[in-house]
């Protein structure tokens, strides 16, 4: 079979399983096409202790720490919410090569945070790519997640991310290896730093890479690892040329108890900044000579258990601590000093791939000059995955 007639297989494979999803997996001369993803309706009802968001805010559809209202009145505010834009769809192809390696592809898209749409009429939210990459032989080319965070110690949530202020988070474009236990990237560098008269400044003029290590313990009792991050901030507007190097350790895991499991995170570190807490704080804040990394530390600790073969739930707290310079409150105005979270959820699978779940959630943020904000959520969501 001709390279052009498998690549026009797999073309019609992928238009087939997009539009009518027949099958999740199909496989052509040496190539398998997988195709996968799902489908959630979400209902959020928030209660905002001081004032609610508008109605276009991204902490409306999940919680973003840093979003929570602080001081703005005593007045609790209520609102509910409704969306499916957490859905998402991948496609990813692995195909076998003369020599026994593989090559294999992904990318996976979904509409959670794009833009366009509208909730007057068609809701048409546009997606967004999420991961893009290949791999071969040990290597990672694209975009996909951080080799800082480590994914499986994430917790089952109805909310988006759900322990955000304690958790790395991030996806971006990258290059990583790995051999064994260990894997090391060269990533995306991108920096927020806070000035005197733009508040949070997107810096994106870093001469280097960000660095990344984890090394990864597998055993039966679950995992372990262990992430250290090396970057650069930058700030370069005007005749500022300042850079400034910041370090982060992270350690994170997940102990299994029979059919129970405890997942956990610790990361410490200065100048983290949009690692950590979906930037919650900036990486740095420039005073008008120099830069000055913020140091913060953050963490979660969640249990799941499971109560039978259909029913199981997770109970989580998250938190974050940022170390302010006081003699730069000046310039930074009152940023976040701590934010941390409580969750339970109830999840009931009638069959293996559908969830209902009812998950409660209570948060709260504080300012460096004691102000705060507390937010109230229940959420209730269906998901199917195919």
């Amino acid at each position: 079979m001709t390279t052009n007639n498998i690549n026009k297989k797999l073309l019609a494979v992928a238009i087939s399983s997009l539009c009518a999803l027949p099958a999740t997996a199909a496989e052509i001369g040496d190539t398998k096409v997988n195709y996968g993803g799902y489908i959630k309706l979400d209902g959020i009802w928030s209660d905002f202790s001081d004032g609610a968001l508008g109605a276009q805010n991204i902490g409306r559809d999940f919680y973003v720490p840093g979003t929570t209202p602080v001081g703005v009145n005593s007045d609790s505010d209520a609102v509910f919410d409704m969306h499916a834009r957490q859905s998402r769809f991948n496609l990813a192809t692995d195909t076998k090569l003369d020599d026994g390696s593989s090559i294999k592809t992904k990318i996976e898209l979904d509409f959670i945070a794009s833009v366009g749409g509208n909730e007057r009429v068609s809701n048409s939210y546009s997606p967004r790519v999420r991961q893009a990459f290949v791999t071969y032989k040990g290597f990672l080319f694209g975009q996909a997640w951080s080799n800082f965070q480590n994914v499986s110690a994430l917790p089952e949530t109805l909310d988006f991310v759900g322990p955000a202020e304690g958790t790395v988070f991030v996806r971006q474009a990258m290059a990583k290896y790995t051999k064994g236990n260990w894997s090391f990237s060269i990533e995306n560098p991108e920096s927020t730093v806070t000035t005197a008269d733009s508040g949070r400044v997107v810096t994106d003029d870093a001469s280097m890479p960000d660095f990344t290590a984890r090394y990864t313990h597998k055993a039966d009792w679950g995992h372990i690892a262990v992430a250290a991050l090396a970057r650069q901030i930058t700030y370069k507007v005007g005749g500022a040329d300042e850079s400034e190097s910041s370090f982060g350790v992270s350690a994170s895991g997940r102990v299994n108890f029979g059919d129970n499991n405890l997942k956990f995170m610790l990361t410490q570190g200065q100048g983290l900044g949009r690692y950590v807490g979906l930037n919650v704080a900036n990486g740095a804040v420039y005073d008008g000579n120099s830069l000055h990394a913020i140091d913060s530390t953050s963490g979660f600790i969640a249990y799941q258990h499971s109560w039978n073969d259909q029913f199981r739930s997770t109970f989580l707290y998250s938190f974050f601590n940022a170390d302010n310079e006081s003699d730069l409150l000046a310039i930074t105005g009152d940023p976040t000093k701590s934010s941390m979270s409580y969750s339970a959820n109830l999840l009931y699978s009638p069959v293996k791939k559908l969830t209902f779940g009812a998950e409660y959630k209570m948060g709260t943020r504080e300012t460096e000059s004691g102000l705060e904000g507390d937010l109230d959520r229940l959420q209730l969501s269906v998901k199917y995955v195919f």
